[in-house]
C-alpha cells in the first residue's frame, strides 16, 4: 500500500457557484473515500479549488454584465462555501496568486527548456471585427468527432480533444452573429502522439483503477495517431509565458491539470501540518504516492491524455496517476443543469432547507456513476422519507428504550453480523469497487433489517452494538449523526455495549 493517498477533484471554472451536479459528481465522492480512508488510519490529503484562467470566465462574465475580476472574485468565495455547507472535507483550495503562476510557468518552461514543445502554425476561428482569436469558450460548434454541440477544446459529449479550426460550424461564443473566418497562427505544442504507445501500457497495466466508460474512451483515443496538443493561444486572458516565439501569448487552461494537480496536493500537504516543499514532491518517482482523481469524464482528456503525456516528457521524474474515479452527468428533472435558464438547484441553498445528511445520502443513493442520473425535489423526499429518515426514527426509538441499563451483552452471533456490515461498507469504499450508490444501498438495506427486529431484553445488547456498527459503517455520507451520536470506538469484538441516546431524522420536505 503507498504510503499516502492524494485524492483530487478538479478545480471547477470560477464562473458561478456549485450546484448539485457538481457536488452529486465527483465532489462528495472524493470526500466520502477520504473521510473512509482516514477512518481506517490511512494518510490522505483531499484538495480542489477554482480555475480562473479558463475563457468560460470572461463568457459568462460578459453575458453577466460584469468584470472578469468581480466574477472570480465572487464565484471563488462561493464555491468554497458550497464545499463547507455539503460538508465536503477539503484540505487545500487552490486559486489564482503568485505562487500558482510561478509553478505553471516554471513547470511549463521546464518542458520548453528541454526541447519538449515545438512550434507549430495551426488554424484557429477569428473575428476580424474584434481582432481576436476564438479557442475554447470563446468559440462553439459541432464536435468533429460525436457531431455533438460543444464548445472549443474539449467535447463534453465523447471526451475528445476538440482543436478550435476543426469545430464544425463554428461561431462565435460571444457574438453568434459576428463572422468568423480561420486564421493561422504559431502556437507551442506538445506532440502527444510521442507518448502515445507509454500511454496505451500504463493504462492497460491499470485497468482496473478505471471506470468502463473512461477505459472505452481511453481506447478509443489511444487506437491512432493523437494530434499535437496546443499549449499555449494567442489570447489575452490567462496566464502569460515568457517564451519568444510566442511572445504575449497565454497557457492553453487545458495545459494546466497536471501542474494545477501538484500545486493543489502541496497545498493540501501543508494544511495538514507537513513542511512546505516543492510543489512536486508528493509526485515525485518514488515518492510513495497514490494519486486518485475524482473527476467527470468530459475532464478524461486534459488529466489522463495530455497531462501524462507532460509527465512522460519529464523522462522519468514523475510517476502517473493510476485511479480515475470518473461520473457522468447529474441532471435536474432529467435536463442538464442550467444557469442561464434558471434550470438549477444551488447547494448552499438546499442545505439551508434540507439537513445535510439527507441530501448527502440521497446524492450517494443517484450518484451518476455509470450512467446520467436525475435529481428531483419530490424524489429527495420521497426516497430519503422510506429509505432513511423513517427507518432510522424507528431504529433510534428501539435504542433509546435501553439507554441507561448498560453495560448490555452482544453474542457472538451479532458480532459476526457487524463484521459482515463492515465488510459490505469497506466493498463500496475501497477504490478497487468504490461505490457511492452501493454504499447508499447498504445503509438503505441495513437500517431496514434492523427497523423490521424485535428487541428483547435478551437481544438489546446486540440490536444496540449492530446500529452503533451501521453508523459507523455510514459515517463518510452521514456526516452530522456520525458527529453527534458515535463516541471512542470500542472495537468489532466487543463483548459488551452501552447504548447512548440517538437523535430522531426529521424530514426532506423543502420549500416549493
Amino acid at each position: 500500500m503507498s504510503a499516502r493517498t492524494v485524492v483530487i477533484s478538479p478545480a471547477p471554472t470560477a464562473n458561478g457557484d456549485l450546484h448539485l451536479g457538481h457536488i452529486a459528481g465527483p465532489f462528495l465522492a472524493a470526500d466520502v473515500h477520504t473521510r473512509y480512508a482516514r477512518s481506517q488510519g490511512r494518510e490522505v490529503v483531499l484538495g480542489t479549488g477554482f480555475q480562473d484562467t479558463s475563457t468560460f470566465v470572461v463568457t459568462t462574465a460578459h453575458r453577466r454584465g460584469v468584470t472578469p475580476a468581480e466574477l472570480v472574485a465572487t464565484s471563488a468565495a462561493q464555491i468554497s462555501a458550497s464545499l463547507a455547507a455539503m460538508g465536503i472535507g477539503v484540505d487545500g483550495y487552490t486559486g489564482d496568486d503568485d505562487r500558482f503562476t510561478k509553478w505553471v510557468v516554471d513547470f511549463i518552461g521546464r518542458l520548453y527548456s528541454a526541447g519538449k514543445l515545438e512550434l507549430r502554425t495551426m488554424k484557429f476561428p477569428y473575428s476580424s471585427r474584434t481582432g481576436q482569436f476564438l479557442v475554447d469558450g470563446f468559440a462553439s460548434g459541432g464536435c468533429p468527432e460525436c457531431l455533438a454541440e460543444c464548445c472549443a477544446g474539449l467535447c463534453e459529449s465523447c471526451g475528445q480533444l476538440v482543436a478550435a479550426g476543426d469545430l464544425l460550424d463554428v461561431r462565435s461564443t460571444l457574438d453568434p452573429t459576428e463572422p468568423v473566418v480561420l486564421r493561422e497562427a504559431d502556437v507551442l505544442v506538445l506532440p502527444v502522439e510521442r507518448y502515445r504507445s507509454q500511454l496505451r501500457e500504463h493504462f492497460a497495466a491499470h485497468a482496473s483503477g478505471l471506470r468502463p466508460h473512461m477505459a472505452q474512451a481511453l481506447e478509443q483515443m489511444l487506437a491512432r495517431p493523437l494530434p499535437d496538443f496546443p499549449v499555449t493561444y494567442p489570447i489575452s486572458w490567462g496566464i502569460e509565458v515568457p517564451f519568444p516565439e510566442v511572445a504575449g501569448q497565454r497557457v492553453n487552461p487545458n495545459a494546466e491539470p497536471m501542474a494545477w494537480s501538484m500545486h493543489c496536493s502541496a497545498l493540501s500537504s501543508e494544511a495538514r501540518g507537513a513542511a512546505a516543499g516543492a510543489e512536486d514532491a508528493l509526485w515525485l518517482a518514488g515518492a510513495g504516492s497514490e494519486i486518485v482523481y475524482f473527476l467527470g469524464f468530459d475532464n478524461i482528456y486534459p488529466f489522463a491524455i495530455a497531462g501524462p503525456a507532460m509527465l512522460l516528457a519529464s523522462e522519468g521524474r514523475y510517476d502517473l496517476p493510476a485511479r480515475y474515479l470518473t461520473n457522468e452527468f447529474y441532471e435536474l428533472d432529467h435536463r442538464k443543469f442550467s444557469t442561464s435558464r434558471g434550470h438549477v438547484v444551488w447547494s448552499r441553498e438546499l442545505a439551508a432547507e434540507v439537513p445535510r445528511d439527507l441530501i448527502r445520502f440521497h446524492l450517494a443513493a443517484t450518484s451518476p456513476e455509470h450512467q446520467r442520473t436525475s435529481f428531483g425535489r419530490e424524489a429527495l423526499v420521497r426516497v430519503t422519507s422510506s429509505r432513511l429518515v423513517e427507518p432510522w426514527n424507528v431504529v433510534a426509538d428501539k435504542v433509546n428504550r435501553w439507554v441507561g441499563r448498560g453495560p448490555l451483552p452482544v453474542s457472538s452471533r451479532s458480532r459476526r453480523g457487524a463484521a459482515r456490515m463492515a465488510e459490505r461498507f469497506a466493498a463500496s469504499y475501497e477504490l478497487a469497487g468504490f461505490s457511492l450508490n452501493r454504499a447508499a444501498e447498504t445503509i438503505a438495506d441495513q437500517l431496514a433489517r434492523l427497523a423490521s427486529r424485535e428487541v428483547t431484553a435478551a437481544s438489546a445488547g446486540d440490536f444496540c452494538f449492530e446500529v452503533d456498527r451501521l453508523l459507523r459503517g455510514a459515517a463518510p455520507i452521514l456526516i452530522d449523526l456520525a458527529a453527534e451520536v458515535l463516541g471512542e470506538d470500542g472495537g468489532a469484538e466487543a463483548r459488551s455495549f452501552t447504548p447512548v441516546a440517538l437523535p430522531r431524522l426529521r424530514s426532506a420536505e423543502v420549500r416549493s
